[in-house]
């Protein structure tokens, strides 16, 4: 890579893949590796799979692009099945989840204008992630990801996760919306307690906030729901999805319900690219698929297996401080940074990555079967095992 002229915003590690298939990606020596990372979220169906190549061979024979400018059929089709799925009313298409939240926060802004607020402001969270451009970067709380980029876009106020009564206690005029993450991701995979959302959706409707939820790396069947927000039983505003709707396929969206769906009218948004022929194609296929062989209670009896297990073997460590998740979205949380297990892992062929400095995180496709959770839990296991043998010999 010492040649290369792509510009350095990734530290990448020194493996190139040729080819994937299921679970497995291999290498140009075919060396193959378990991948339990998806690309971040994004390969919900593994690699290959036959239903979704087939729909983007179709359709890349057929039509690949026309823009927005015209009515585009299957573009249409996907806005009513995600509509269907979520229960929410329309559907802006874009090309990835930074887009996705830029759609919400744009619509928060119109929100309050509509209702005479000339500086809409936005509650977002402590630890979140919602993208790189720069409103989502404000809206993102890490500094490390800021910096540099300052000044960072105005109209935002930061609280604790998952801490109802610290957005209760605000009173702040200007507040039009609340964006949250129903499981915190890059944040170190957070789940706030159980009542959190349902409150936080009793709280929205009495102070005429909208109630922003970006389920892109937790949506699409990731924890074993089509939508995590659903295991609360609630319905928000908006909503923002990407990663898994398109198999690897880039595309995002953002939902609208309620008084939220009539704010953006011809001209208020667009996007070249969003809602093309083939990634629309390419998601209807994820959703067809997922539906068809049941990967929304797999995912969830996959991801059940592989906490348990985990817990089982090491859980009772020292080192191991939680492990948490909900479906395929699984956080082990050590004492201690520990990105190094990230190279260990590579080596034993396993993907995956560390988050929030110490917070293993899995991401395996929802199509993951018992042997390769097995394979998993035993690669995952050992490496936190080795922690413990190499912090008794250095102590000793």
């Amino acid at each position: 890579m010492a040649n290369s002229h792509l510009i350095p915003t990734y530290k990448r590690q020194p493996v190139a893949f040729e080819r994937g298939q299921g679970a497995w990606l291999f290498d140009g020596d075919g060396n193959r590796y378990l991948d339990a990372l998806s690309g971040i979220a994004v390969s919900a169906l593994g690699h290959s799979h036959p239903a979704l190549v087939e729909a983007i061979t179709d359709q890349a024979s057929t039509l690949l692009h026309t823009s927005n400018l015209y009515e585009i059929g299957v573009q249409t089709r996907l806005a009513d099945r995600l509509c269907e799925l979520s229960g929410m009313d329309a559907v802006f298409f874009g090309n990835s989840g930074s887009e996705a939240n830029e759609a919400a926060i744009k619509l928060a802004r119109l929100h309050g204008h509509n209702r005479g607020i000339d500086m809409p402001v936005i509650v977002v969270m402590e630890s979140a992630f919602h993208g790189r451009t720069l409103a989502a970067l404000a809206a993102t709380g890490n500094a490390n990801a800021q910096k540099g980029f300052e000044p960072m876009p105005a109209g935002f106020v930061r609280v604790p996760y998952g801490d109802i009564d610290a957005i209760a206690a605000l009173e702040d005029h200007n507040i039009v919306a609340v964006h949250v993450e129903p499981i915190q991701g890059e944040g170190g995979v957070r789940v706030p307690p159980a009542d959190f959302l349902p409150a936080l959706r009793r709280l929205c409707d009495k102070r005429d906030w909208l109630l922003m939820i970006d389920e892109v790396q937790t949506g699409v069947g990731r924890t074993g729901h089509w939508f995590a927000h659903q295991a609360a039983g609630i319905t928000p505003d908006v909503m923002c999805l990407a990663k898994g709707l398109g198999g690897g396929v880039p595309i995002g969206a953002a939902l609208v319900a309620s008084a939220a769906g009539e704010l953006f009218g011809p001209g208020s948004h667009g996007s070249t690219f969003g809602g093309n022929p083939l990634a629309c194609r390419a998601a209807l296929a994820v959703l067809d698929t997922i539906e068809r062989d049941g990967l929304l209670a797999h995912a969830g009896a996959m991801g059940e297996s592989i906490r348990e297990q985990i817990e089982a073997r090491v859980g009772e460590l020292d080192h191991v401080v939680e492990i948490r998740g909900a479906g395929l979205m699984i956080g082990i949380e050590l004492s201690e940074p520990c990105a190094e297990l990230v190279d260990a892992a590579r080596e034993q062929g396993i993907l995956l990555n560390v988050t929030a400095g110490s917070v293993i995180r899995l991401l395996p496709p929802l199509i993951i079967g018992p042997a390769e959770v097995e394979r998993l839990v035993d690669g995952v296991c050992h490496l936190i095992e080795s922690m413990t043998t190499t912090q008794t010999m250095q102590a000793d």
